[in-house]
């Protein structure tokens, strides 16, 4: 049976002999999903790919065993873990981690969202978002590809452009008129009012760029170029905004000497010199499996899970995303010898990996070294950085609801309230009833005493002093002293257990989720009737399986939330 055609970069470019054709499948799958937004059936992706549906098979098993997608009957949804290979670009161009929290101040200052860019091919590809929250916002994402002629930083990247790209653009504009190989944008709907090569020849002037409702009705951007010490630029950075709010014109006239004197500030950080990197090695969310026996995905672990997993486990394709992994912080640029030993795969191997991720676009080579493109992103990172809290811990909390046969809740501090985000409900005649976006008084509840117990002790005290603590049944703890000493002791035990002070009958044990610093930003619990388990059985049973999930949904939390923002709902 045909297990379908390779994927190519350019159908004028011949597949190089050494590629590694099952990694480049693999691949061409995860783009499928990405530009899907993140979820197909298996039968979908065999049409999709051209591919033979035992080949998707093969490669989803593969993805679902390094934690990178979850199966879930015939559908393939991608998962956060997926998300490394994003960071790994994003750490290795630096931009992000050094100019994301400027553009963010920059957005708080203007009231209007702000965007960075870089170039990938003829094309513009985010690598940060501050997005104000409103009824007509921002809905473009970090990974997220735009044709760079329907843009404001296109022309001014295209200023570099040599006739090569030119060509390469004309070409992809005679072939997809209407940018319908571009997901992330509408298709083209009017002829260009102006010719790009034209707007690019007055950005080039002008130092700045304008996309006065290109992209879609309604919608106006203003663009600046910001400078690595070498003069290139290193990204571009915009200001995004609506016609209800501004004319591209009056954008321009109001926002650009503020943006400018960011772009400066910006510049400044850019020439400071990079610190010091950690020897090369996997990066420290590289895509693995869950549980406590999962191992980083290099070439010891695929081999183990190749011999495990028989011809079930495409051991190339996990190969190749633990080469784009090895990149990231102070790993920018590394040779054939630093990659192969970081992944523990023979030189020939990584070599093999390297020429296939190059054909495909997703590494550069100069002279002896390798960097990853923008491109790197396309793999998932658009889907998955949008991702809320409530949805990177659903499908640990539906697992472990399974495992337990009762209802497991996700919670965040809302003023002196709980409220409810996420919830799996078990099916029994008497089962807890609450729904998303019920609120309960924080100090009656297990999730409210571990979001309490997280709070900075300043902001403890607060609630205790102001906090409204009448008692819901007879067995309601009250009183502030006695609460902050219950307080206390959940901090420092990793844990709330509650029985019957909300309501009576109902027993629930919580736990905290913490972000990539450490911060307690919501609470997850098992809540059972008094009846089922006794208090020795609710910490000897549902606790340890309640701390594991939480383990769970943090690894999660802590790879997506490296670069994008995660809501709680």
């Amino acid at each position: 049976m045909s297990t379908g055609p390779v994927p190519t970069l350019d159908p004028g470019v011949a597949v190089p002999a050494e590629a590694v054709t099952p990694l480049m499948r693999g691949i061409d799958v995860l783009r499928r999903l990405t530009d899907a937004g993140g979820t197909l059936s298996l039968s979908e992706l065999a049409r999709a790919t051209g591919l033979a549906r035992s080949t998707v098979d093969r490669i989803c098993a593969t993805l679902a065993h390094m934690g990178c997608l979850r199966l879930d009957g015939r559908d393939a949804t991608l998962a956060p873990p997926l998300m490394a290979v994003g960071n790994a670009c994003l750490g290795a161009l630096r931009v992000p981690a050094l100019l994301g929290p400027r553009a963010e101040r920059l957005a708080d200052e203007l009231d209007e969202s702000v965007s960075l860019a870089v170039p990938d091919g003829d094309g513009i590809r985010f690598i940060h978002q501050a997005t104000r929250r409103r009824a007509m916002s921002l809905s473009f994402r970090i990974g997220d590809l735009l044709p760079a002629e329907r843009t404001a930083p296109g022309p001014l990247f295209a200023g570099a452009w040599d006739e090569d790209m030119w060509a390469r653009w004309r070409a992809r504009r005679a072939a997809d008129p209407e940018d319908r190989g571009f997901p992330a944008v509408p298709p083209r709907q009017e002829p260009e009012k102006e010719r790009f090569e034209e707007r690019v020849a007055r950005a080039g002037a002008a130092g700045w760029a304008l996309d006065d409702q290109l992209i879609e009705p309604g919608l106006v951007a203003l663009a600046v170029p910001v400078r690595g010490p070498g003069d290139d630029i290193a990204c571009v950075v915009s200001v995004v905004s609506h016609t209800s709010r501004h004319t591209a014109a009056s954008l321009r006239e109001a926002m650009l000497g503020r943006l400018r004197a960011a772009v400066t500030e910006m510049e400044e950080a850019l020439r400071e010199p990079a610190p010091d990197g950690p020897a090369p090695g996997p990066g420290p969310d590289a895509p693995a499996p869950t549980g406590a026996q999962a191992k980083g995905p290099d070439a010891a672990w695929a081999a183990e899970a190749k011999q495990r997993l028989g011809r079930d486990f495409v051991e190339s394709l996990a190969r190749g995303l633990a080469v784009l992994t090895v990149f990231g912080a102070g790993r920018a640029e590394l040779n054939l010898t630093e990659i192969a030993a970081a992944t523990g795969l023979a030189r020939a191997t990584a070599r093999r990996a390297l020429i296939t991720l190059e054909y495909l676009g997703y590494v550069a080579s100069r002279g002896r070294g390798f960097r990853l493109t923008p491109r790197v992103l396309a793999l998932g990172f658009p889907p998955l950085s949008h991702l809320t809290l409530a949805e990177i811990a659903t499908p640990h909390m539906r697992a472990l609801s399974v495992e337990l046969h009762d209802s497991v809740s996700l919670t965040v501090l809302d003023g002196d309230d709980i409220r409810y985000t996420a919830r799996v409900a078990t099916s029994r005649v008497m089962s807890v009833n609450i729904s998303v976006g019920t609120r309960f008084p924080a100090f009656a509840t297990s999730m409210g005493r571990v979001l309490l117990a997280g709070l900075a002790p300043d902001a403890r005290a607060a609630f205790l002093a102001r906090a409204d603590l009448t008692p819901l049944t007879p067995r309601t703890v009250t009183g502030a002293d006695r609460l902050g000493a219950l307080l206390d002791d959940v901090q420092r035990q990793g844990h709330a257990l509650v029985d019957g002070e909300l309501e009576e009958g109902l027993r629930s044990v919580a736990v905290p989720v913490r972000d990539l610093a450490g911060q307690v930003v919501a609470a997850v619990n098992v809540a059972t009737h008094s009846s089922r388990r006794d208090l020795a059985r609710v910490t000897d049973e549902v606790l340890p399986a309640l701390l594991a999930t939480a383990s769970h949904i943090e690894a999660d939390l802590h790879v997506a939330g490296r670069f994008a923002r995660i809501p709680a709902a």
